[in-house]
């Protein structure tokens, strides 16, 4: 397996989940800094979900467009609300891709009203 990165595309089980926690297997983003991602199996991760308008209003959730550098396959949107620490030894299932810079900075900045560090 290759080092995990911040801006990694990978596929998780998110399962077992409680309530509204984002379940199943599903495309998240490594949001954790990389000197963590190294260091410690655990990480933390945005759950990607398939795009739909109304989710796509929603302030801090992040339009993705599928390209052969994120892995994607439609277009989706980043729940950054839905933040969650992952072991990725018990629930990484592949790695797909890396994200675009420019929506790094989105996710950056989607984090930063979620946890009201702005």
């Amino acid at each position: 397996m290759s080092r995990l990165r911040r801006g990694m595309v990978i596929d998780v089980n998110l399962d077992p989940s409680k309530g509204s926690e984002t379940g199943k297997i599903r495309p998240c983003l490594i949001v954790t800094n990389n000197t963590y991602n190294a260091r410690v199996p655990v990480i933390q991760v945005v759950p990607l979900t398939a795009w739909s308008e109304r989710k796509a209003r929603i302030i801090t959730n992040v339009e993705i467009v599928p390209s052969s550098r994120n892995g994607l396959t439609k277009k989706s949107v980043a729940d950054c609300l839905q933040t969650r620490p992952i072991d990725h030894r018990a629930r990484l299932v592949k790695v797909r891709g890396e994200m675009e810079d420019e929506v790094m900075a989105q996710i950056d900045d989607a984090l930063k009203i979620v946890f009201d560090l702005a």
